[in-house]
Order: structure tokens, then sequence, then C-alpha cells
């Protein structure tokens, strides 16, 4: 891990768009001294943002900019609406997806994370059709991003 303690500033203009995905990359870890890693995301209304998963080490933080999002926490089902604030902790179970009839804007933040963009960039090309699903499944320890099954989301 480096020493740099120097701000960290993404002009809009140059955050990296990964427009399929609807991800906007703002910065990762080595830019944050290994501290956090954050992103933008815009979801459609009735396309799941993310499928059942956990991670390991890090607390994934949810802040929603527009619209509602319906997350799995554990075994419990909540819709946040804008201006809500959720913190998810290691190890536990979660998934979201736009609730509602407009888009969700949603703001993350992982800390204790693993270096994330690279998956992000995988993630696109599973949405353009180019890269295999199962590529992801791969990754699970390199990203800390580890599928699980849940008979809630698949219920709801």
């Amino acid at each position: 891990m480096s020493t740099n303690t120097n701000p960290v500033l993404v002009r809009s203009t140059e955050a990296e768009v990964l427009a399929a995905s609807g991800v906007t990359l703002l910065a990762d870890t080595p830019a944050t001294n290994g501290h956090l890693t954050s992103h933008r995301s815009i979801f459609k209304p009735g396309k799941e943002g993310a499928p059942p998963h956990l991670h390991r080490d890090a607390s994934e933080l949810f802040y929603i900019l527009t619209g509602s999002l319906r997350v799995l926490t554990g075994d419990d089902l909540v819709i946040l609406n804008e201006g809500d604030f959720l913190v998810v902790p290691p190890k536990t179970a979660h998934a979201f997806e736009a609730a509602g009839t407009s888009d969700a804007e949603v703001l993350f933040v992982l800390t204790h994370a693993k270096p994330r963009f690279d998956y992000y960039r995988l993630l696109e090309g599973v949405y353009r059709g180019e890269t295999d699903p199962a590529e992801l499944a791969a990754t699970s320890d390199l990203y800390d991003n580890h599928y699980v099954e849940s008979p809630v989301w698949i219920g709801r």
C-alpha cells in the first residue's frame, strides 16, 4: 500500500462510464491508499442490479441519490428511497434492483475492499454479451464478491 496522502478528486467529466451496465467508476483502492472503492450506478426499472452475494471483508454503503431501490439484507427485503442510507456489513448476503417505475441512482462505497474496478469492467463485458458470466464466478476471491443462494430474493 502506498503512502499517498493527497486528496482524491474525480471530476464528473473524467470519471470512467461503463454505459451498458450503468456504472460510473469514481475511486478505487489504489487511489484511496487502500481505504475504499466507490462508484455510482443507475438501475432501470425491472432490471436486477446485483444477484444475492456477500463480501467477506468489505462493508458496502448505499446512498440513494434518486428513485427507489429494493434491497435484500440477509433474509430481509427493504425499499430504500431518495436520501436513504444503508451499510451492509461483511458476510451479509445482499442483492438489489430498482423498485418502482423510475430509474434508481445509487452511490456505493465499499470499505476494507479489494480493488474492484476491473470487476466492473468484466461485468460490463457480460452486459454487452462479450464475456461469459461464468468468468465472474471465477473471480470471487479476487474481488471479494461471492454469489449465494437466497430463497427470499427468489420469492420476491
